[in-house]
């Protein structure tokens, strides 16, 4: 059964304050090669390895069952500064 991008924004959701999630498909709907980024206040203070090993335990189980999964995480003060 494929992961589906749902199954990964109601995982992260439930786990973190979020202040900006997007959780693209990019395996053209089959589920396999996911791209997300993710604003939260949980991210301060943490490196970004840091950041990334915690989102990677949180989706264990889904990250285990697909490609390709990339992350940027960001706090709401880096992702302010980053917007246009």
């Amino acid at each position: 059964m494929p992961v589906l991008a749902s199954d990964i924004e109601n995982v992260i959701r439930t786990n973190l304050p979020v202040t900006h999630l997007e959780v693209v498909d990019e395996s053209s709907g089959c589920g396999e090669n996911y791209r997300v980024l993710i604003v939260s206040e949980a991210f301060e203070g943490k490196s970004t390895l840091a950041r990334h090993r915690l989102i990677n335990e949180l989706l264990k189980a889904e990250i285990s069952q697909i490609h390709a999964f990339t992350q940027k995480t960001l706090t709401p003060k880096q992702w302010a500064a980053e917007k246009p």
